[in-house]
């Protein structure tokens, strides 16, 4: 079916965008690109895996200063913030990038510049992201706008792997006085994000006796084997394909070459699954702890000498969430995307983005590429970020921040 944006919001891009001061800043984003390309590729070359992201976000500070904005500050959690002040009258409205990447400290990062493409680890995610946050502030400097909203500019942390989403969802946690949310992560600019996809992450731990594997073989179970039996249960589940909704063991550890000849004592496996919803989220929890009790007690029955005991530490979760594919902010995003030139914007179904931790707390959201071609490769050591056009992925922030904060030129479309 054909997607329709409203008259309301139709409306309100078509006033913004025939305000002088509004095509002033766009055509500086387009002139401006080499320069925020310098910007990414600076922030790129500072190392910043999860958990380790505090160098660069001292220099995202120190760019958020250099651009003026107000109360820039290093939060309690890592988040570099800088404030661009309101009228008043408008939508508190954050705009953020992730600035953790996935690859360890000791990773090469040296830049190469070829046919278009700039290639490094961390180039586009979500590098680009922070590159975007600073286009959309300058631009909106140099051309003069006046926001009625205050705009918070984020450099958030720990989003990637075991960070969980967890710097977003301290900053929107901490700011009740947040109404609106505007994510950009990765390249492209056709794509809207505007769904959240639940994810837990699990660390089980089956435990034995253990002993010798010839002279107590027959006289103790193996916690090993209780987890290939549980692997194997949970391999059979069937899950539904809408709401989309997956599982995978990710990991299985237990013994060592130097005890080879041992029946290990403990061993672990890391589980992920993940759906859009979250009914089936909690249904396919509950299945997947049956598997766990059902291999651990026919492990033991097996060999009747010892009991085969489990613990779990919950690693990671992120609810499951959506809004109205016919949201302001979602059809705001869908009206921008076309009037930049895209001819098919498409509605991505559920993500795993900050834009999660956003509709946790209530919030309108929604999270946009940052320009360039999807094809980025991303965490990968073939990373890459495609340059032509990829303006077009920070006008899009910007255009959006302002329809939700709100300015002269047109009334904020958040309800």
């Amino acid at each position: 079916m054909e997607y329709k944006v409203s008259e309301k919001v139709s409306d309100a891009l078509h006033r913004l965008t025939a305000d002088e001061k509004i095509q002033k800043a766009l055509k500086f984003m387009e002139e401006d690109q080499e320069n925020i390309i310098q910007k990414q590729i600076e922030l790129t070359l500072i190392p910043a895996p999860t958990f380790h992201e505090e160098k660069k976000a001292a220099r995202l500070l120190e760019m958020f200063r250099e651009e003026g904005l107000e109360d820039c500050h290093i939060d309690e959690y890592g988040n570099a913030v800088g404030i661009r002040r309101g009228t008043g009258g408008g939508k508190t409205t954050l705009v953020e990038g992730h600035m953790d990447t996935v690859f360890p400290l000791e990773t090469e990062l040296k830049i190469r510049r070829e046919n278009g493409w700039i290639y490094c680890p961390g180039i586009t995610d979500d590098t680009r992201g922070c590159a975007a946050v600073l286009s959309t502030i300058r631009a909106l400097n140099h051309a003069g706008i006046e926001t009625k909203g205050d705009i918070h500019f984020v450099g958030t942390v720990q989003e990637e792997g075991m960070g969980a989403l967890k710097g977003m969802q301290y900053y929107v946690n901490h700011h009740p006085e947040l109404q609106a949310s505007v994510s950009v992560d990765g390249a492209g600019f056709s794509s809207i994000t505007y769904e959240a996809t639940g994810i837990q992450t699990y660390e089980f731990n089956f435990y034995g006796i253990g002993g010798h594997a010839c002279g107590m073989f027959g006289k103790v179970a193996n916690p090993l084997a209780a987890a290939g039996r549980a692997m194997a249960k949970i391999n059979e589940l069937q899950v539904p394909k809408e709401p989309m909704t997956t599982f995978a063991v990710t990991g299985c550890f237990a013994g060592s070459y130097s005890s080879i000849h041992a029946i290990v004592n403990k061993a672990t496996m890391l589980l992920n699954f993940r759906s859009n919803s979250q009914e089936e989220l909690e249904k396919l929890r509950g299945e997947i702890f049956r598997c766990i009790e059902e291999a651990c007690a026919e492990e033991t029955a097996r060999w009747g000498q010892d009991t085969i005991t489990y613990d779990y530490r919950h690693v990671c979760d992120v609810n499951a969430g959506s809004q109205d594919a016919h949201a302001p902010i979602v059809e705001g995003a869908m009206a921008i995307a076309e009037y930049l030139g895209c001819e098919e914007p498409q509605l991505g179904k559920g993500g795993s983005t900050n834009c999660n931790r956003a509709l946790e707390a209530g919030l309108p959201a929604v999270c946009l590429g940052g320009g360039g071609d999807w094809d980025s490769k991303c965490h990968t050591l073939e990373e890459q970020f495609k340059e032509e056009g990829a303006y077009k992925g920070c006008q899009s922030a910007m255009l959006l921040a302002l329809l939700c904060a709100g300015t002269d030129a047109a009334e904020t479309i958040i309800e």
